[in-house]
Parts: structure tokens; C-alpha cells; sequence
């Protein structure tokens, strides 16, 4: 089996919001929404995630340059933004996807995600790292 197609598999039975396979092995796995899974994921296995495979729930602008920035192989998505896609076209990177939107809306559907809001205007990785750290520690001070 293809580390695509098992990491979509794993998104699906385990209920996994973002599942990372290399070499036949679930490197990274996550329930949790957002951003935050696939950032940690780059974060802590930067290095090890080159060559990997990818299976997330929704792919915006941001989700997509950290995909880029670590060097995976192929992404599966269930929905993928307009920005996502243009950006993933500029990659090497193999993508799929269920459903295609022109943005990632918020949680309660009445606007533009935040992440994807705050990655439009980024074309660098590091501006946007930050932008996301900023980003996090401002959702966990309001939980």
C-alpha cells in the first residue's frame, strides 16, 4: 500500500484530523482542529517528514507552504483552498483532494479562516511560522 493511500486509510478509521506516513510507518498522527497539528507535526520532525505523506482534513494557503517548506511527497485533503492549490501547483508536491473551496471559512462559517487570512499576504516561511506561534498562543490564552 502506497504511504498516500495508508494515511488516508488511518484518517479515516481512526477519525484522525491529520495523519503523516513514511516508509509504511504512521510518523505523526493528531485529533486535534486547525492549524495546530499539522505546525506541530513540522516542528518537532521537520527532517524526518521529507519524503512523507500526508492526510489532513482541510488544506488552506498555510497548511500547504508548511507542506512545501517540509519537503513532503504527496497529499491527500478532504477539502483544499483555491490558495492552496495554486501554491502546491508551484511544488513538486503530488495532491488530491475531495472537495475544493476559494477559501477555508472559519469555524462558524461566517467569514474567512484565520489562518488562511493571515497566510495570504505571506510568501515567506518564517514570516509565516511566527505568524502562526502568534497565532496559537492567542487562541490558548482566550481557552
Amino acid at each position: 500500500m502506497k504511504d498516500v493511500d495508508m494515511a488516508k486509510e488511518l484518517l479515516e478509521k481512526e477519525k484522525l484530523t491529520l495523519a503523516i506516513v513514511k516508509d509504511g510507518k504512521l510518523v505523526f498522527s493528531s485529533y486535534e482542529r486547525g492549524i495546530k497539528p499539522l505546525y506541530t507535526a513540522v516542528e518537532q520532525l521537520k527532517n524526518e517528514l521529507e519524503g512523507s505523506s500526508v492526510a489532513d482534513k482541510v488544506t488552506g494557503k498555510a497548511a500547504a507552504m508548511l507542506c512545501k517548506y517540509a519537503n513532503i511527497k504527496e497529499l491527500h485533503t478532504k477539502l483544499i483552498s483555491e490558495n492552496a492549490m495554486k501554491l502546491l501547483n508551484e511544488t513538486s508536491i503530488v495532491y488530491e483532494y475531495d472537495e475544493y473551496a476559494p477559501y477555508i471559512k472559519n469555524r462558524d462559517k461566517t467569514g474567512m479562516c484565520p489562518v488562511e487570512t493571515l497566510s495570504l499576504e505571506v510568501h515567506n516561511i518564517n514570516e509565516l511560522l511566527l505568524r502562526i506561534v502568534n497565532f496559537l498562543e492567542s487562541i490558548e490564552k482566550v481557552d
